[in-house]
């Protein structure tokens, strides 16, 4: 077993759900953003739950599955587009088991259950990154691009570089567990 990774608790929310939320990352507009439970929301990060559709009406903006990342320093916002002449947020939806590294940008439309995005990577607005793929590191995804499920994409851009293997549905959640598990307040502050 890898060792604890230690946060003061005067740093981090928990939520009934078990969610953590850094005191240091930005929620904007948290009214419209859904987090699934057991997530871990880092330092720096930043949630533009407020960039939503205009009109009356609750709109969930942004919403995470179960036991995801949002690494240091990552930026989270929908998707937008003119279309007819009217300017518009789109609603952004993430799996569960999803680990977005530092630094990275996201302005995808759908990510899948079990995917890794790597640290410092762009992904494009309107992005769909299918199940089980894999981001690496330093990775820019055009925008409107389509990964699909179980493959690894790297470069800028980003493209096909290999198939994962089968067993990574299960690789993953293991690794998002653990991260979770891991993830402990100070032995002095239990």
């Amino acid at each position: 077993m890898d060792l604890p990774i230690y946060y003061t608790r005067a740093e981090y929310i928990e939520t009934d759900t078990g969610n953590k939320v850094s005191r240091r990352a930005t929620i904007s507009g948290p009214q419209n953003i859904i987090l699934g439970g057991k997530t871990v929301i880092a330092s720096g990060a930043i949630i533009r739950g407020d960039l939503r559709r205009t009109g009356p009406g609750h709109a969930v903006v942004i919403s995470l599955g179960r036991y995801c990342l949002v690494g240091e320093g990552c930026v989270m916002r929908p998707p937008y587009k003119t279309y007819r002449g009217n300017f518009n947020y789109y609603p952004m939806k993430i799996g569960d088991h999803v680990h977005i590294g530092a630094n990275s940008i996201v302005e995808a439309a759908t990510i899948g259950n079990h995917v890794e995005i790597g640290k410092n990577c762009i992904i494009g607005k309107f992005t769909i990154i299918k199940d089980c793929a894999k981001i690496a590191d330093n990775t820019v995804i055009p925008p409107n691009t389509v990964v699909p499920a179980l493959a690894l994409f790297a470069g800028s851009p980003g493209r096909f570089i290999e198939d994962l293997p089968e067993s990574t549905p299960e690789i993953v959640e293991a690794q998002t567990k653990q991260y979770y598990t891991r993830f402990q307040p100070l032995p002095a502050e239990r």
